[in-house]
Order: structure tokens, then C-alpha cells, then sequence
């Protein structure tokens, strides 16, 4: 057991974790393998990232070659082939007109780019009196400084102080009238006119972007009501502000589809990703934008930097390498589509923990599923936390968000895998007080 000490973990509650610590030695395909040798069926696809299963040969290899070959290269005035053939690649799936690929190194920055971006473009046009952002409700949005101002998770907020001034939020979608639906929940499409509740009150001219995730996935995986995504972008479109997706959880297959905005038939200005573009196998983020937003900042002089923003290891060649060869995994195996195959069993065998004790919802769409819990008096989150440990010790990997069991398992996850996920979840509710 190596000292655990030094390191401040994050999202932990870090003394009780290093109390009774729990450590993944290896992985590979569905599944975890303890130090001692356990093996542990991974529901979550580490966290919400390796769509493509553990350790997958061809993303392995691509690694090793290109740290033999060009480990870094700087990216501020000079470029690497990958890093181009890789956004050509990306852009290729995305939906239409999302054209344009800028490079991150995770979910939280690409949050806090796509917010930069959409400032300086009302700006490049003139607008600049544009600067308030909108996020919503339960929202979560990475943990840098903008992404946490538009979340709308209390207790990831509440030690911050003020955040960024000029942010204000829309109400969630979560609707108690929705329990238990299968597929998109049908009310609540009219929460989306809490945005013209917003115009109304600090007026389209100060607005400069809206943004959510498609499916709120942190919060506890909270569905689109039917009509609510298209509703937000006509209002939108009508007032001049940009709309935003935050994909880092959706996209890459999760729902079915490459991205969630494919799922639903609605295009976003400007749409953030992560984790599923590499695998999960190097650090990696991205920020898609429209032509008409990417074009707004090249009417300056050709020899001008058009965005002042980046970072050191934006587009790095080792994540490039990686996310290539997902990219090729993805495509020889149909995984950016087979969540639509494997929604039925999945979503199914999810329904099927109805009627279990303190089961108050069950939430599904493609391969992800949330599973909520009825409280503890007095002790919020406790109840689902024990479900999580009572699962890892009988050789299951779930995720908890409040009294939320989420499941997002690598897509390659078969019907036996399925079954035994869900026979070790129904037996861990049925034990907890």
C-alpha cells in the first residue's frame, strides 16, 4: 500500500477514503482488477469517458508510437499534422455546420473557452454591451471559474463566493409529473420560455449566451423534456443569443448518436467535449463553433492573432494520436450508434428496479440511466453512498451524485454485462437501511 498522504484528492471526501481506501490497479475492456486481483465490472465507464472499453489495443499503440516520435510540439504559431487531420477528423461527425475545432485539455476548459468565445464573437460584431451569461439550474459545467458561475450545483458553488458577476440561471428540468418515464419525459418543454423570462428582464441586448447540457448528467441525469431543446433554440435565435451545449458527458455515442444535438434534431452555436474523444486514455477537450461564429473573429489583419486564448498542451500530439485511433475504434465497431441498440435491455433492466425499496425514479436514454434514491432523514447523499460501496464490494462500479445512482457503461457493454449490473444493484438496495 503506497503512502496516501501527500495527495489532496479531488471530489473526495478525502479522509474517509484514505480511512478504507479503495484502488484500481489495472483495466482492460468492461472491467477494473483491485491490486489484490478482484476483478470489478466498470457501469461507469471510468467517469463518463472510456466509451470504447479499457485499455483497446490500437488506442494503446498509438500512444507508444507517438511518444516515440513527437512527444510535444508547441502550439501557439507553429503546428503538428495530427493535431489538423484530427479536427478535420471531429468535424466530419459533428453535426452541420459545426465546422471549426478549437483544443482544450479537458471539459472544464473547453466550458470556460466556448464562454470566452462567445463574448469576444458579440464584441467582434459590434455587440459588445452582450456579456451576460445564462446557465441553468442543476447544471454542472466543469469546476474552472466560468463553468462553476453558469453551474447551477449548490454545493459546488456555495465556498466561492460571488463567481463571475452577470450570470443568472433558468429554472431545471426535473418534474415530478415525468417519474418513471421511458424516453424523453413529456412535460416541461415550457420551461425553456424562463429565457424570455430573462430578456424580459435584463433585455436581449445584454445577453451574450445561453448554456446547458443536453442531458444533465452530474446532477443526477435529468432528460430534455419533449420540445424543451428546440424551444430554447427558437428563443434564442429570435433574441440574437448564442446556445451553447455542454457534450463532454454526451457526446461520443452516449445517447445513440455522436452527439446529443444529433439525438435531439437541434444544432447548437458552439458545443463543448471531452472525455469519450480520447478514450479517456489522455487529457483532451474541444470546442466545436459555427462558421458564423468562428468567421466573426477573422475580420482583422491577416498577420493579427484573431483569439488571445490557449493553452500549452492545446492539441498535444499524444492526445491527438489517442484520439485518432478512438476515432478509428468508434468507427470499425459502430460504438458512436450502438447505444440505440442496447437502449432497449439497458433502459429495460433499469425500469425493472421499480417497486425496489426507496426507489422514487428511474431515468434512461441510450446508455445512461440514473437511478434515484428517497433520502435519509437528515442525511442527504448517505443512502446512495452505501448502495455505491455495497457494489464495489460485490464486484460492481457505479457512480453516485446526491441520492443518485448514475450508470454510463462502456458502449462496447453486453446483455450479460447488463444483467449482472443490474442483479448487483437490485441486491445493494434491497440491503441498505
Amino acid at each position: 500500500m503506497p503512502n496516501l498522504d501527500a495527495y489532496w484528492m479531488p471530489f473526495t471526501a478525502n479522509r474517509q477514503f484514505k480511512a478504507s481506501p479503495r484502488l484500481i490497479a489495472r483495466a482492460e475492456g468492461m472491467h477494473f482488477w483491485t491490486p489484490d486481483g478482484r476483478q470489478v465490472l466498470d457501469a461507469v465507464a471510468g467517469l463518463w469517458c472510456v466509451n470504447a472499453g479499457h485499455a483497446r489495443p490500437r488506442i494503446v499503440q498509438a500512444i507508444q508510437a507517438q511518444a516515440a516520435q513527437l512527444d510535444f510540439a508547441p502550439p501557439f504559431n507553429m503546428g503538428h499534422p495530427l493535431a489538423f487531420e484530427f479536427a478535420g477528423r471531429l468535424a466530419a461527425i459533428a453535426p452541420a455546420g459545426l465546422d471549426k475545432v478549437f483544443f482544450t485539455n479537458s471539459g472544464s476548459e473547453s466550458v470556460d473557452t466556448a464562454l470566452k468565445v462567445a463574448l469576444g464573437y458579440h464584441r467582434a460584431r459590434g455587440e459588445g454591451t452582450r456579456t451576460r451569461l445564462i446557465g441553468r439550474e442543476r447544471g454542472y459545467h466543469g469546476v474552472n471559474l466560468g463553468g462553476t458561475s453558469v453551474g447551477g450545483i449548490v454545493g459546488n458553488r456555495k465556498a466561492f463566493g460571488a463567481l463571475l458577476p452577470g450570470v443568472d440561471h433558468l429554472r431545471h428540468t426535473h418534474d415530478t409529473r415525468n417519474l418513471f418515464s421511458q424516453g424523453l419525459p413529456a412535460h416541461g418543454a415550457d420551461l425553456a420560455d424562463d429565457l424570455e423570462r430573462l430578456v424580459a428582464l435584463h433585455d436581449a441586448s445584454t445577453i451574450a449566451a445561453v448554456i446547458v447540457e443536453p442531458v444533465a448528467g452530474s446532477t443526477g441525469v435529468l432528460l430534455p423534456p419533449q420540445g424543451y431543446l428546440e424551444r430554447l433554440r427558437a428563443i434564442c435565435d429570435r433574441h440574437g443569443i448564442l446556445l451553447i451545449f455542454d457534450e463532454v458527458i454526451t457526446g461520443f455515442g452516449r445517447l445513440g448518436a455522436p452527439f446529443a444535438a444529433q439525438r435531439f434534431g437541434v444544432t447548437p452555436d458552439l458545443m463543448t467535449v471531452a472525455k469519450g474523444m480520447t478514450n479517456g486514455a489522455v487529457p483532451m477537450g474541444a470546442v466545436f463553433a459555427a462558421a458564423k461564429v468562428h468567421d466573426a473573429f477573422m475580420d482583422a489583419p491577416p498577420q493579427q492573432i484573431e483569439f488571445l486564448h490557449g493553452y500549452t498542451y492545446s492539441g498535444h500530439p499524444l492526445a491527438c494520436a489517442a484520439g485518432l485511433a478512438t476515432l478509428d475504434t468508434y468507427a470499425e465497431e459502430g460504438l458512436l450508434t450502438r447505444a440505440d441498440t442496447m437502449a432497449a435491455p439497458f433502459g429495460g433492466a433499469a425500469h425493472g428496479l421499480r417497486g425496489l425499496p426507496h426507489v422514487v425514479d428511474v431515468r434512461t436514454l441510450g446508455l445512461v440511466a440514473g437511478i434515484e434514491l428517497a433520502p435519509r432523514a437528515g442525511q442527504p447523499g448517505a443512502r446512495a453512498y452505501d448502495v455505491f460501496l455495497r457494489c464495489w464490494e460485490q464486484g460492481v462500479f457505479v457512480r453516485t451524485t446526491g441520492d443518485t445512482v448514475a450508470l454510463s457503461p462502456p458502449l462496447i457493454i453486453e446483455e450479460a454485462h447488463i444483467a449482472q449490473v443490474f442483479k448487483t444493484l437490485t441486491e445493494a438496495i434491497r440491503s441498505v437501511e
